[in-house]
């Protein structure tokens, strides 16, 4: 069993478990569901020892994250894979093969890599040994279709046990047997899929709807009854002292004092004042575990242009090959292209080509990048740097979900969800005439993946996106241009 007991953790004031105690087999194949910030890779952290905490945690197993950090992506995969893994060759090569990872990419450099392939090659390593108990984190960011079934096949078929977290809900349902669900309020085990939690959660969310709206109500008449009677002690506070000048004050001799009456008064007035706070207090702890999801602020300015961009032949060449047969591209105002395709097609690097060809245009434009650890600083700092308007940036995060606790902190200390809505928040609050986002969903939660398609499909920007959840693309996009590999 992995225990963990009466465990107490948080970042300078904001606490992210409190007394929390949970127990799960190592048999488990268990999926860590939550919104962003709430404390997913925190709790691997702890499981891994890299964070002080209160409480206990015990296990026999040793854990191993994924993703692991490489020292030196400039090395060739072969001996990346040597450096984090004491593994004979063919046990690697074993893995990579379920995998489906070509194994002459071993000797390509891993910076060279697709995202989705860097994601099989790290992945490889976990099962290797059986003292290891794997924590999985994201492994379906940057991943095409194919692979995502692909490592929930691989990941499906291991007898031992993993904790995995991933906001792709179908993947979660095929790879995992227990959830645990870090809520608003409350750390809920279940031995149960995403689907079914997500079911009983959203029937669960509409009675706590009414609920909470009685409770709001309740709470804001004893607000207001709180401020009557705290207004009432300050009157009699006043009518105890009175003014000595004044007549018909209540003062005597000039001293103020008008006897015991006037003090009952007024401790039965701090009495009900009191009460009334507590009352407050304790109903306020009774709100549920709803999660509030606003639309989010697009700053779209549409072109006089009715064409932005047109290409014919286009295709991206790495060492003078073609990486996908030649495409037409016809970039409208108010329309949204999709483009799709395996990974390691060149996807990512055509929207470079893309961003280069409309910046050759003189057209405004504004990016979502798979990448972004350049983003550093405070919020503040980061968006004067850029040129945002604060209040509208620091709107969008808060719509997002980023609590307030967070805005004082630095950008690299936020954790990943969290720093890819800072990304997104300031493509968000960029004027533009043509948005260019290459994987915006990765690390983002359910809320935000609805809240995304919500403002899509409202504002009908000009897009050129890279995305691979088809359901997302199915709802938002216009037209769809695939990619095909130059021998397909």
């Amino acid at each position: 069993m992995i225990d963990l007991q009466h465990v107490t953790f948080g970042y300078d004031e904001q606490t992210i478990f409190e007394d929390m105690s949970v127990t799960f087999d190592e048999s488990w194949k268990l999926a860590l569901v939550g919104r962003n910030g709430r404390g997913k890779t925190t709790l691997m952290k702890l499981l891994l020892g890299e964070l002080a905490f209160s409480g206990q945690i015990h296990s026999d197993k040793a854990f191993i994250y994924f993703p692991q950090s490489v020292a030196d992506p400039t090395m060739l995969t072969k001996y990346v894979l040597d450096e984090l893994y004491d593994a004979p060759d063919w046990q690697i090569q074993r893995e990579l093969n379920l995998l489906d990872f070509p194994l002459d990419s071993l000797w390509r450099p891993f910076e060279s890599l697709s995202g989705g392939e860097q994601t099989k090659v790290l992945l490889a390593g976990l099962f290797l040994d059986e003292g290891n108990f794997p924590l999985i984190d994201e492994p379906t960011n940057h991943l095409d279709l194919a692979s995502r079934a692909k490592i929930a096949q691989y990941l499906q078929s291991k007898k031992t046990g993993y904790i995995v977290s991933s906001h792709d809900r179908q993947f979660l349902n095929v790879v995992s047997d227990h959830l645990l669900a870090i809520e608003r309020q409350d750390i809920t085990l279940l031995a149960t899929n995403f689907s079914t939690y997500e079911l009983e959660k959203k029937r669960r969310d509409h009675f706590e709807l009414a609920e909470n709206e009685k409770l709001k109500s309740e709470i804001s008449r004893l607000k207001q009854t709180a401020r009557e009677k705290a207004e009432w002690s300050r009157d009699r506070e006043r009518d105890k002292y009175g003014n000595p000048n004044q007549k018909g004050s209540g003062a005597i001799g000039g001293s103020g004092f008008i006897g015991a009456r006037a003090a009952r008064m007024m401790k039965k007035a701090k009495v009900l004042e009191h009460r009334m706070t507590s009352e407050i207090a304790e109903k306020e702890k009774l709100l549920k575990n709803l999660e509030k999801v606003d639309q989010l602020a697009m700053h779209y300015q549409p072109s006089h242009h009715q064409v932005l961009l047109f290409e014919e032949e286009l295709t991206v060449t790495f060492d003078g090959k073609a990486l996908f047969s030649p495409i037409k591209l016809g970039q409208k105002a108010r329309e949204i292209t999709a483009i799709t395709g395996p990974n390691g097609v060149g996807k990512s690097q055509l929207l470079q080509q893309l961003i280069a060809s409309a910046e050759k245009r003189q057209l405004r434009i504004s990016c979502v990048r798979q990448l972004y650890g350049d983003n550093q600083g405070s919020l503040k700092s980061f968006a004067d740097k850029h040129g945002l308007d604060y209040p509208d940036f620091l709107n969008n995060l808060r719509k997002l979900g980023m609590p307030r606790e967070a805005f004082s902190k630095k950008i690299e200390q936020l954790s990943m969800g969290q720093q890819k809505k800072v990304e997104l928040a300031k493509s968000l609050a960029t004027p533009a005439e043509l948005f260019i986002w290459d994987e915006p969903l990765n690390y983002l939660d359910v809320f935000n993946q609805e809240q995304i398609e919500v403002l899509l499909q409202t504002v009908k920007p000009a897009m050129l996106i890279v995305e691979h959840d088809a359901q997302f693309i199915e709802n938002v996009a216009d037209q769809v241009i695939e990619l095909k590999t130059s021998e397909d």
